[in-house]
């Protein structure tokens, strides 16, 4: 067994009505709150209120910055600092999908830290021990940002979707209360899920990889293989949420402690160049190109997974197994709803050359099985215009 160090300092509140202990949480942290979630959506403001009253119970000022955008940006993250240092909070609670929860990250740091938030992405200024606590409740499963180190931003005026990166993120306290995921509309269950499958994947085959990610991420790919497709026909399904949200969590906590790969560098770009299109869906379009192109050099892990999706597979040798795991997941794919191309969302072939160039300014495709050029990369996007 190879060596490894796993961290993980984020406390994991688990469960149906797991929200109501939310003020006790923040106390904790400060007494003037600042919660950072998208603009009111009538199925959740209900939970919204009982999760400011938590808060007033616990002797805590609560100020909401309603402005989340989806894939955030500077301009948001900028106008929830604004309102941050108004108000003078002290503790910051991000409450809904990723956006709400890498906005939380982001004006954590903007708000502790001279300049803007901006200024302290990966390869930039560092973030320091002043960032304010960060707390998470998340609504969706898939974006595992409820513990993990990382938040996305995007610059629209640079077109570039890029990361802050610091243990100062990982949120002190996260609340996965599966009831709030109920209202989740079919097509963004199908698409935040299929990033929870992405990631716990590229954790298992991403170069600093570890038996104690891999327990996880196999985990999160079962769960997510069985129950998606459920809780897309029946949104009500209680069971086939709460898997979900455990799969997501899983999924986070592998990505925590390895990371994301090339399909993650590729879809960051994608996101820089065409905002309109969801991570889940970025991540959708170029991954049966690129599964098609690596599985040869991670066979152990692309046999594992294809195992998951297909039992049948067993009686195969693993280089068998390894090379239909790009089927399998197309299979899967159209199941869900998510067999998407760039030209079916709408983006312009002229756009692909600028995703190919971002992919290189991004780390993730250093941890790929298989390491190639701007070019090759730029024929894997082409690949994922029309299929």
């Amino acid at each position: 067994m190879k060596n490894f160090n796993y961290y993980q300092p984020t406390k994991i509140l688990f469960g149906f009505g797991k929200r109501s202990e939310i003020g006790k949480e923040v106390a904790q942290y400060g007494d003037n709150c600042l919660l950072v979630t998208e603009k009111p959506i009538e199925a959740l403001e209900g939970f919204m209120t009982e999760i400011s009253d938590s808060c007033i119970a616990a002797g805590v000022s609560v100020h909401r910055f309603a402005g989340v955008v989806p894939n955030p940006t500077t301009v948001s993250v900028n106008e929830g600092v604004a309102m941050a240092k108004k108000y003078h909070a002290n503790v910051i609670v991000g409450i809904g999908g990723g956006s709400a929860m890498d906005t939380a990250k982001a004006i954590a740091v903007g708000v502790s830290h001279p300049g803007e938030a901006w200024d302290y992405r990966l390869n930039q200024k560092d973030i320091t021990e002043a960032t304010l606590p960060i707390l998470a409740i998340t609504t969706t499963s898939g974006t595992g940002s409820e513990v993990t180190a990382v938040s996305v931003v995007t610059n629209a005026e640079e077109e570039l979707k890029y990361a802050l990166f610091s243990h100062k993120l990982f949120p002190r306290v996260s609340i996965i209360d599966p009831e709030l995921t109920l209202t989740v509309p079919p097509h963004v269950t199908a698409s935040t899920g299929f990033d929870a499958f992405c990631h716990s994947f590229e954790s298992t085959i991403h170069s600093g990889n570890s038996p104690y990610v891999d327990m996880h991420a196999f985990e999160s790919i079962r769960l997510v293989k069985t129950y998606l497709k459920r809780a897309i026909d029946d949104p009500k399904d209680i069971e086939a949420r709460t898997a979900l949200a455990w799969a997501n969590t899983l999924g986070g906590l592998s990505i925590a402690n390895a990371g994301t790969t090339l399909p993650h560098g590729i879809g960051m770009a994608i996101g820089g160049h065409a905002p309109f299109v969801m991570h889940g869906e970025a991540l959708a379009i170029v991954y049966p190109a690129i599964l098609d192109w690596t599985w040869d050099a991670a066979i152990p892990q692309f046999a594992k997974a294809a195992r998951i999706f297909n039992p049948g597979l067993a009686s195969s040798t693993d280089a068998e197994a390894a090379k239909s795991l790009t089927a399998e997941v197309i299979a899967f794919q159209k199941e869900i709803g998510m067999d998407l191309s760039f030209k079916s969302k709408g983006v312009a072939q002229s756009v692909l050359p600028l995703i190919a160039d971002d992919t290189m300014k991004l780390p993730d495709y250093t941890v790929h099985p298989k390491v190639a050029d701007r070019d090759f990369y730029l024929s894997l996007i082409e690949k994922s215009y029309d299929r």
